[in-house]
């Protein structure tokens, strides 16, 4: 049989470009920001992970182009030889301060983080405990290693503790969790993770891609949310959402992150992130240090586009976060709404299987904290029409 064979006929994607509703790939004239150029179309971006809003603020742009000058374009190499800059060093330092913990070390994008941490510390005597809607790169991290996967409902805690019991004492323990799930927006059961986690010797680890920047009174994430910075023994994270640039991180103890630096092959085996992004991811990070405000104002516009979308009557699932779902259910409904919404100068992300369970496709909307209100009234008003025209209850 040909290997090939699986890609040819009929998939949802070809079936989408025949009826004119392909909804990926759309190119950009303009930089990310709540405004954007989309295929000369002029477009509300709702459809961003840039929470902050500081894509397009000139400090960052002002330090990338200094680093680039400097530095040059790239590093020639990993981390662990000859690519290793001061300021890679710095934003480490700077940021395991931010976040309270004692070490941080950086990897070139944030899929390749969950990879590089989960594979390095689970071993073949470990069991990784993964709610059933972590990202695909925990899922990945978690196959890369030698433990033994167990996934739990999602934040279901009794099915969580039912499979904490199960294990027997030898073997070591990783719960990983989404601090915000990156779909849904809902924010995982931390305290009651702790809990549970201390009831049975376990380890935590937090995905906080969508909680830096959005979550906490400094915007220091989910634990700082609940009033838990010491009891995460792991931080995953990226630079390319609140912190306007791109990369990930692992922050943690020095003893830990050290064992990582030095077992991790995605990391040992991969070119450090470029000067220009490390700068940028430095200067964001100063920013939200110093303008605590634009969480608030992130949490805030969030809030009024979700207040704004119940009084329409669109139903929505509730939460404090920035990242708003819609579920319009069918799949090819979802491509057709997308299509319909730019039409009209709205961007959203369609989500369907195998990202969510069969039935259940949504329209992912996302939040920035300079978003102003005009246009949230312009594109509220916009998914209310085509719900409608799509007869999405």
């Amino acid at each position: 049989m040909d290997i090939f064979e699986k890609t040819r006929g009929e998939h949802i994607y070809t079936r989408a470009r025949e009826a004119g509703i392909y909804p990926y790939f759309h190119a950009l004239s303009s930089g990310q920001d709540t405004q954007v150029v989309m295929e000369g179309r002029e477009t509300i971006m709702i459809g961003s992970n840039n929470y902050l809003g500081l894509t397009s603020d000139p400090r960052v742009i002002d330090a990338g182009v200094e680093a680039l000058k400097k530095y040059g374009s790239g590093n020639s190499g990993s981390r662990f030889l000859n690519g290793t800059l001061d300021i890679h060093k710095e934003l480490e330092d700077k940021l395991a301060k931010f976040l309270h913990k004692e070490a941080v070390m950086t990897f070139s994008t944030g899929f390749q983080s969950n990879l590089g941490i989960i594979s390095a510390i689970a071993g073949m005597h470990d069991v990784i405990l993964c709610d059933k809607e972590n990202h695909a790169s925990i899922y990945d991290g978690c196959r890369l290693s030698y433990g033994e996967m167990i996934r739990y409902k999602h934040s279901d805690m009794e099915d969580l503790e039912k499979k904490l019991q199960a294990i027997p004492e030898s073997k070591g323990i990783l719960i990983v969790t989404d601090g915000v799930f990156s779909m849904s927006g809902e924010i995982c059961k931390l305290p009651e993770i702790v809990a549970l986690a201390k009831k049975y010797g376990a380890r935590i680890m937090v995905d906080d891609a969508h909680g830096l920047g959005v979550l906490g009174t400094h915007g220091r994430g989910t634990a700082e949310h609940f009033g838990l910075e010491d009891e995460v023994d792991i931080y995953m994270g990226t630079f390319s959402k609140s912190l306007a640039s791109l990369g990930g991180y692992m922050a943690g103890t020095r003893e830990v992150v050290d064992y990582v630096m030095h077992t991790s092959r995605p990391y040992i085996f991969s070119a450090s992130i470029t000067p220009a992004s490390v700068a940028c991811a430095i200067e964001s990070l100063r920013i939200l240090d110093e303008e605590p405000q634009r969480v608030k104002a992130l949490l805030d516009i969030s809030q009024y586009m979700r207040d704004g979308l119940k009084k329409l009557g669109v139903k929505i699932i509730d939460s404090v976060t920035p990242i708003i779902p819609i579920y319009v259910y069918e799949d090819e409904k979802a491509f057709l709404a997308c299509k319909m919404l730019l039409e009209r100068g709205v961007y959203v992300n369609p989500v369907i299987t195998p990202a969510t369970p069969k039935g259940m496709a949504l329209l992912r909307t996302s939040y920035t904290a300079t978003h102003t209100k005009e246009q949230m009234d312009k594109a509220m008003v916009a998914i209310k029409e085509v719900l409608d025209l799509l007869d999405v209850k």
